[in-house]
């Protein structure tokens, strides 16, 4: 089979190549990639606003700009500067090819500065950008505005 032998003083080279190492090496890198994909955290923690609109099914990923509450920009996972905005989704492949982005922008993040962001990517060429809300608490009321309800 496969297997050498030394009888009669003669060398025997194996032609088979023997693939359970493979197998056994493939099988560990598929455990480690399951047990890692959930702790792989989408983009960037933000607090979203509420909205009371239905969810819209996306059927494929599309790139998503992300604005904190300190008023840190992220493509994707990546921070970006301000004053780089612009350059960097006028050079991002995804961006130019599908000309759309979700923005994904933090409560507190003042209005002016959401619409500095999507006028860099309209200069861009970005010609449509969805907005992220939090679509689990649409129609709900947050314990925040029950608080002052009471008031």
């Amino acid at each position: 089979m496969g297997m050498g032998s030394n009888r009669g003083g003669g060398r025997v080279t194996m032609s088979e190549i023997n693939v359970t190492p493979m197998v056994d090496v493939m099988l560990v890198l598929l455990i480690i990639f399951m047990v890692t994909a959930p702790l792989i955290q989408q983009g960037v923690k933000v607090n979203l606003p509420e909205a009371k609109a239905a969810p819209v099914e996306a059927a494929e990923k599309k790139l998503v700009l992300s604005i904190d509450a300190q008023r840190r920009i992220y493509i994707g996972e990546a921070e970006v500067p301000v004053d780089e905005l612009e350059k960097k989704l006028a050079s991002n492949a995804k961006a130019q090819a599908d000309k759309e982005l979700y923005l994904h922008a933090d409560r507190d993040v003042p209005y002016g500065v959401v619409v500095d962001v999507m006028a860099a990517a309209q200069r861009a060429g970005i010609t449509n950008v969805g907005m992220i809300t939090d679509p689990g608490a649409g129609g709900r009321t947050s314990n925040k505005g029950k608080k002052e309800a009471r008031r």
